[in-house]
């Protein structure tokens, strides 16, 4: 016999959960909807937090921007958000810089300024064709694009044309969807551009073989057409955060640390597993990623229906990792150059390498400006892909903690030899302690990068492995030979008989953005209310 019975249960509390969740409680204010949350915080892979003796900074330890210009779903939401919350609860965004042409670019053991590339190409340490020297990793890209798909790079295109295009064309003939970005890429480029494409662009999974259909106009609109980025004041969280105090002041039902193990169907409803309880609900949606999906699936007969492993199947989880470092000083200044009018400090942006940290971001204040004075703050390392490998020798092993009911690897005696100004710390911040081995490596990374023997003290450092279950990645991209523009419809009812929903970034045309977060749970919705009349 069930403990409770319910309408709706929604597994997972990140945005498409919270969102949907809010949705629904909307339209059907008298239902019980439930959100059951395995970890004890909202937002899933939105985590944002603040650092120790840092008041004016948020280290976004998951996704941390959008693009307004092209994610019409997150503006309206912020918006809509705005209208409803008070003065206080505010969500505020701010311009969020990438590439300064004074940060530097230390690839194949040579120092360059980003200005290099087009300035002074020759300094340039690829074997570069005449047509591809001088030109940035983003716009060798777009051109590559453009010759295998020609005219979809047309700034009056929208997104949706776009990715008609792309999922209409073929390419040496064959449909464009059963090739991958990465051999069609290497067709019209040389193998050197491709790689300085890689190292340069600061990712390595964007550009590996994923549905070339797919990847040609997210990546256009994620790096391609002069992309304007935009991060949030008190931190990205906020905006699950803000879905979540809505729902609930209508009614709803958030129960954090709550690990739905398994669901079957039994006597025209589901039955939940939940923290050695059973929950009776009519309706089930999961708003989950693959990876979360797939483990939800072992225990889950209805999961195990081999037509809806093949659409869980049809993307796969991508890895990212993020490590954030503070100082008592933001050293980096000193790492400028003489210009013709006066000194240019290395103050906001970002700086790449083919080193493992990949990726430096000078991180901003809350209010978008660079940190000139003392303390401050690095996302030291934002990396993805293989680089992420390199890291698992300083790290507690990832792969039991979320079976052990986790939700993080424990780390022992983090911040050995380091500063530990911990007194008020946020505690997300001290349950995502890098490790002193992890720090030290960094460090020394750090320095190599801007040229230097020496960098001061880390106080304090945080990071967050996104490959970690249950997630499985920080995003997911479709497979090679996916009709993505089928599936994306086809898993949020994966069968029509029953009251079962899918939604997610993975299974959207924005994958790796709340914006596809937003996309699938709308489908679902209409789904589910089109069900329900």
């Amino acid at each position: 016999m069930a403990d409770e019975t319910i309408d709706v249960a929604i597994i997972g509390g990140g945005v498409s959960g919270v969102y949907s969740a809010w949705k629904l409680k909307q339209a059907n204010r008298d239902q019980k909807i439930v959100v059951f949350e395995g970890s004890d915080h909202i937002g899933g892979r939105l985590l944002s937090v603040r650092p120790p003796d840092i008041r004016n900074m948020v280290a976004e330890l998951g996704g941390m921007r959008i693009l307004p210009a092209v994610q019409p779903r997150i503006t309206a939401l912020i918006k809509a958000l705005n209208n409803a919350l008070p003065a206080d609860e505010q969500i505020e965004l701010y311009e969020f810089p990438v590439d300064q042409p004074q940060n530097i670019a230390y690839l194949r053991g040579v120092y360059l300024r980003l200005a290099d590339f087009s300035s002074a190409p020759d300094k340039v340490p690829y074997r570069l064709s005449f047509i591809e020297r001088g030109n940035m990793a983003g716009s060798i890209i777009v051109n590559a694009i453009e010759q295998i798909v020609p005219g979809i790079t047309k700034s009056d295109l929208t997104e949706e044309q776009r990715r008609e295009m792309a999922q209409q064309a073929s390419f040496a003939g064959e449909p464009l969807y059963k090739q991958g970005f990465w051999n069609v890429l290497l067709r019209v480029i040389s193998g050197e551009a491709y790689q300085l494409s890689v190292d340069s662009g600061g990712y390595n999974s964007t550009l590996i073989n994923w549905n070339a259909a797919d990847a040609i106009p997210w990546y256009l609109s994620d790096f391609g057409i002069k992309p304007e980025y935009y991060g949030f004041t008190r931190g990205f969280q906020e905006v699950p955060k803000g879905l979540a105090r809505l729902f609930t002041q209508a009614g709803g039902d958030i129960r954090c640390n709550t690990k739905v193990d398994s669901f079957s169907w039994v006597d025209g409803a589901y039955e939940l597993q939940a923290n050695g309880s059973t929950i009776r609900a009519s309706s089930l949606i999961l708003a989950m990623p693959r990876r979360s999906l797939d483990l939800l699936a072992e225990q889950s007969p209805p999961l195990q229906d081999p037509a809806i492993q093949t659409l869980i199947g049809s993307v796969t989880p991508r890895p990212l990792f993020k490590l954030f470092t503070t100082y008592s000083n933001p050293w980096w200044l000193a790492a400028g150059y003489a210009g013709p009018d006066g000194f240019v400090p290395v103050q906001s942006g970002r700086t790449v390498t083919d080193l493992p940290v990949r990726q430096v971001y000078y991180w901003p204040t809350d209010q978008g400006k660079p940190a000139t004075s003392d303390p401050a703050m690095l996302l030291a390392s934002y990396d993805d892909g293989t680089n992420i490998g390199f890291w698992d020798g300083l790290r507690p092993r990832r792969s039991e903690a979320w079976r052990r009911g986790e939700t993080h690897p424990r780390i022992e005696n983090p911040f050995i030899g380091t500063a530990r100004n911990t007194e008020d710390a946020d505690p997300e911040w001290l349950r995502n302690a890098a490790p002193e081995p992890m720090v030290a490596e960094v460090a020394r990374q750090l320095g190599t990068v801007h040229g230097l023997t020496y960098t001061p003290l880390v106080q304090n450092a945080a990071f967050r492995d996104w490959g970690e279950d249950p997630f499985g990645g920080g995003w997911n991209s479709w497979n090679i030979g996916v009709k993505s523009w089928e599936v994306k419809h086809q898993i949020v009812k994966p069968d029509e008989q029953f009251p079962l929903y899918i939604c997610g970034e993975a299974y959207s045309d924005a994958q790796g953005w709340v914006e596809g977060a937003l996309q699938t749970a709308d489908l679902m919705l209409e789904k589910f209310m089109a069900a329900s009349r």
